[in-house]
Formats: C-alpha cells, sequence, structure tokens
C-alpha cells in the first residue's frame, strides 16, 4: 500500500545531491557559440574603427586602452575626433532608441590621452620594401603610418613647408587647432617615418622616385580651385588660398561685405573664417540650404556667428566698379530631385540682378592636378586605386575618393599599404584574397587588426541591426552635449568652437553604447540558463556543455547579440 509521505521523503533524500551526475548536454543538438558580430557604427566609419571595442573599454574607464585600440585603425583620433563628419553616429543602432552616442567626442578625448602611446609593429607578409608617398595629407601619412608598421620603410615627399595637407592648411584652427595636428604627425614619424617637405613633384622628381622605390602612393590631394568658367572671374579671390594664408598667418584683413560662392565646406569655413578678419560674408549658392554639401552643424554655426545665406543664386559676371566688385547673379528654381536627393536647378530667365560688394570669393572646391589622376588601367580597391608593375603605384585620398574626408582619406590610405604588403608577399591573387579576409562587415573599408591576425579576425560580419537587440534591458538616457562657446565669442578670434567633454562626462556617455555584438559580461546568459550550464571564470563566460540542453534561452536573451545557436558537429 502506497503512503502519501513517501514522495516526500524521497524528495527529501535527494536534496543532498548535486544535479551534476545528471549530465543532460547529450540531449542537444544545437549548442551556444560566442559569435561577436560587427556593429554598424563600425561598419559605417570609413577607417574600420572596432567602436564598440572602443566604447567598452572607455565605459570602464580604460582610456589608454581605448586609445590603442582606435590607434590600431586609425592614426589621427584627435584630428577625427574633431573635423569628422560622423558617418558612425547617424549608424548608431541608440539612436533608434534615444539618441546616438557622442562617438566623435568619445574619440576626441581618448585621442587627447594617447600623447605617449606607441603603436604596435606587426612584421608584414612581404619583405621590408621602400615605398615612396607623394603627398603629406591624411591619406600619405596614414598610408605611411601602416606601411611603417608592418616594418616598410617610408619616405613622404611634401611641396608645402609643413606636413598636413588639407589639416594644416585648409581646416581653420576653430575646427582643429595647430598643436593637435603637430602631436598626431609628431607619432607617425616616431615610427621612422622620413617626412621632406618643401620638395618639389614634377615629371622628372616622379620618375625619380619611380625608379628608387618598389611602390609609390600618390595621395598628392587636389590642389587647385575649381573655375567657375564667368566672365569677370579673375576679380574672385581663391578660398583655398585664402584659408592657407590665414593658416599662415598671412591673411588680409578685408572689411566690409564679401560674397562667398559655394555650398560645401570650403565655403563655409571661408566665410567663417572671414566673419573673424572683420567681414560681413555672404554664402552664395546655387541650390537649397538642405541641398548644401557642407556639414550641417557647420552651416547652422555659420549663421549663427553673422554668417548670410543667399540660396538659389547663381554667378553670372563679375567686374571691378570703383574698388569694390559688382556680381551679377541670377535666380535658379528647384526642377527635380537628383539621385543623390540634392535638387536639380534650372536658371529664371530674365532673373538677372547686381550686387555689388567689397570682395568676392571662391569656395567651390578643388581638382587635382593631371599629372596625378590615376592610370587608366588602374584597378579599383575601394578607397584607392592600384596599377600593377615596376614600380608598383597607386592613387588614393581625394584623387579617388568620391567622399572627400579625412576618415576616408584614412581609409584610402591603410588599403594602399595593405594592397603594397600583400601584393609583394602574396601577388596579385594573394592581394585580393588579403582584401577579402580583412574587410568590415560588407563594404569597401578595410581592418588593420584583421590583416595582422589581431582579437578582431575572429568578428563576424554580420552587422547587427537595431531589431537584432534585446532593448527592453537598455535605459533610457540623452546624449550628453559637448561644451560650445557663445556665436558672440567664438567670432572674435580662432579658438577651438567646440570644447571636449570632461572625465565625467565622458565616461557617463561611453556607458551609453550598447556595444553591439559584443559580449560586455551582462550576466544574461547565466542568470537565465535553466540548466545552470554557464559559467563564470575571471570574467569570461563558458559554456558547460555536458549540462547543456540547448534550449537557446542565453541566446534569445543576450542583449546584444553576442551570442549564436550551432549545430552539433
Amino acid at each position: 500500500m502506497r503512503h502519501d509521505h513517501e514522495p516526500v521523503s524521497l524528495l527529501m533524500s535527494c536534496g543532498t545531491k548535486t544535479t551534476e551526475v545528471n549530465r543532460t548536454g547529450s540531449w542537444r543538438f544545437v549548442r551556444p557559440v560566442a559569435a561577436e558580430k560587427t556593429a554598424p557604427c563600425s561598419a559605417a566609419c570609413p577607417a574600420g574603427e572596432d567602436i564598440a571595442a572602443v566604447e567598452t573599454l572607455a565605459g570602464g574607464g580604460k582610456w589608454i586602452d581605448a586609445a590603442e585600440t582606435i590607434l590600431m585603425e586609425n592614426p589621427f583620433p584627435s584630428v577625427c575626433g574633431r573635423v569628422c563628419f560622423r558617418p558612425c553616429e547617424t549608424a548608431c543602432n541608440r539612436g533608434r532608441f534615444d539618441e546616438a552616442v557622442a562617438v566623435s567626442q568619445l574619440e576626441r578625448f581618448a585621442g587627447d590621452r594617447a600623447e605617449r602611446v606607441a603603436p604596435a609593429r606587426f612584421t608584414g607578409r612581404s619583405a621590408p620594401l621602400k615605398v615612396a608617398v607623394v603627398g603629406a595629407g591624411p591619406a600619405g601619412l596614414s598610408a605611411a603610418y601602416f606601411l611603417s608598421r608592418l616594418g616598410h620603410r617610408c619616405r613622404v615627399i611634401e611641396r608645402s613647408e609643413e606636413p598636413g595637407g588639407l589639416l594644416r592648411w585648409g581646416i581653420p584652427a576653430y575646427r582643429l587647432p595647430r598643436p593637435v595636428l603637430k602631436r598626431e604627425i609628431a607619432r607617425i614619424e616616431a615610427l621612422g617615418v622620413e617626412i621632406r617637405c618643401g620638395a618639389g613633384t614634377d615629371k622628372a622628381g616622379i620618375a625619380a622616385l619611380e625608379k628608387e622605390n618598389d611602390a609609390v602612393f600618390f595621395a598628392c590631394g587636389q590642389s587647385r580651385s575649381i573655375p567657375l568658367r564667368i566672365e569677370g572671374e579673375a576679380h574672385m579671390r581663391d578660398g583655398l588660398r585664402l584659408l592657407a594664408d590665414i593658416r599662415r598667418d598671412r591673411a588680409p584683413s578685408p572689411s566690409g561685405t564679401v560674397a562667398v560662392i559655394g555650398g560645401g565646406n570650403t565655403a563655409v569655413d571661408v566665410a567663417r573664417c572671414l566673419v573673424r578678419l572683420g567681414a560681413h560674408p555672404v554664402i552664395v549658392y546655387r541650390r537649397r540650404r538642405r541641398d548644401m554639401p557642407a556639414f550641417a552643424p557647420e552651416v547652422a554655426m555659420a549663421v549663427e556667428e553673422g554668417v548670410e545665406l543667399r540660396t538659389l543664386q547663381a554667378p553670372v559676371r563679375l567686374s571691378r566698379q570703383d574698388g569694390k566688385i559688382a556680381a551679377v547673379f541670377m535666380d535658379m528654381e528647384p526642377v527635380a530631385s537628383g539621385i543623390d536627393g540634392r535638387a536639380r536647378v534650372s536658371p529664371v530667365a530674365g532673373s538677372e540682378s547686381e550686387t555689388v560688394y567689397d570682395a568676392v570669393v571662391s569656395g567651390v572646391g578643388a581638382e587635382a592636378d593631371a599629372a596625378f589622376v590615376a592610370a587608366p588601367e588602374a584597378r579599383d580597391l575601394g578607397h584607392c586605386r592600384i596599377a600593377f608593375g615596376a614600380p608598383l603605384r597607386l592613387w588614393g585620398g581625394d584623387l579617388t575618393n568620391p567622399v572627400r574626408s579625412v576618415a576616408d582619406a584614412v581609409a584610402s590610405g591603410k588599403t594602399a599599404a595593405l594592397a603594397v604588403d600583400a601584393f609583394f608577399g602574396a601577388g596579385e591573387e594573394g592581394l585580393a584574397q588579403a582584401l577579402a579576409e580583412c574587410r568590415v562587415g560588407n563594404g569597401p573599408t578595410f581592418s588593420f587588426e584583421r590583416y595582422v591576425g589581431g582579437r578582431r579576425s575572429a568578428q563576424r560580419r554580420k552587422i547587427v541591426d537595431f531589431t537584432d537587440l534585446k532593448t527592453d534591458y537598455f535605459l533610457r538616457s540623452g546624449r550628453i552635449a559637448a561644451p560650445v562657446r557663445s556665436p558672440f565669442e567664438r567670432a572674435g578670434d580662432f579658438a577651438e568652437v567646440v570644447s571636449g567633454l570632461d572625465s565625467a562626462s565622458a565616461l557617463q556617455e561611453a556607458q551609453r553604447c550598447f556595444h553591439c555584438g559584443r559580449c560586455d559580461d551582462c550576466d544574461n546568459c547565466r542568470l537565465f540558463c535553466p540548466d545552470m550550464a554557464v559559467a563564470a571564470d575571471d570574467g569570461r563566460r563558458r559554456f558547460l556543455l555536458d549540462f547543456c540542453k540547448g534550449c537557446g534561452i542565453c541566446v534569445a536573451e543576450c542583449p546584444r547579440c553576442a551570442l549564436d545557436l550551432a549545430e552539433e558537429p
């Protein structure tokens, strides 16, 4: 006869036993695996930085480690933290939750604390090479940086009196102070890179470089202003030359009203500089304000500082009139939307009108010298072009990039460096394979850390989408804005306009990062596991496969999409 107390007695007798004897892992046909993936910010970053890793380190207060992680992919953290147009923040998954993480400000904070950080050196896939780089702008300097880290000897040829290219002569000091740039160029020189300034690059000089080196990388940028091809164009000042004169402290002291023709960053930089020199600048642009290719925040700050905008106006002719410039403009009207979303415009018949200015400056951009345009047979590698032969020749930076930004220039220099090393190490076929293996996500950006076989080599190409995240585990918090000087104050000098975050604010902002695709030891997998089959050893999670039934709860509850289920082999 069965008594009611017998089951209780049985349970009590089992209470002192361990479940370790029940090796239920034999029931499993799938298993959880750690599967770090690519964050969308990294895929959008032209320089291919591992931003999720950077913010993980920064969120723990490890700023030097964060800086080393940035320097693995980008030699200019302090520069890019100030002047980058921030495609990473546009792609940030946090932006679909509340506000994007201030990645640029965190990069700046880490970079400003990395003065004594020495980038790691590696052994390249080829024997040491001699490589000449034409142009000491961000593309050329980046190529030399990565080539030197792979053990190659680099000489950079620069026709100006100082290196930096656009960073030195084209970006005003209120956006990029000179000491910041000098510090980051000094880090590149410390790798053994020789920078020869004031050196000519005529036809004979190029022939000599090609004879003396295994490879030549042309990264001389676009140094000639684009002509407007209008009557009286000779009466205009060159905006690029004006910016360079200002950086050389040779700028004139303009007065009165000055028209600046164009809608890109050059035009906006020229106009904001003119404000600081005491003039009243008027930007005249042929399309609408929202069509301006200049960075929108820069346009907004220009207007705050007193720059006037005249849109849907195009210059027709200029003439000198009693020491001033009489400018005739024609009204334009939007007629359609282009592929890029910007308006296509058409002149309005009979709409010509004349305005007299004290000066007119061209700020429509620049083009490359014909001598440095890529050869027709050159093959496209994404951010640069390559022509096989002796020597190996490559072209990059503004010569090839459709997007002319510092981050894209860094990508161009890195691509060229990897291509040189891979080609001489494994030939043309090996070059294609090497670049394919170090691609970030599914775009044209490459990772130096992947190329040298670092930790990031195990990172999946899968780009984490917002829908892959478990946002119930995150709290909403607003983005921390960097301090900005008042318009009245900043319009009076060339001191830096945007200040960096303080330590507490930077730490708080870094901790807002979702760390998409990357484990940050949140412990959800261990807490939710019904079989207690997840162990934590020295902060790292380990799956106890003897007990894991493959239920997948850990994968389902991972907030960051850092786990996958894989079939049993």
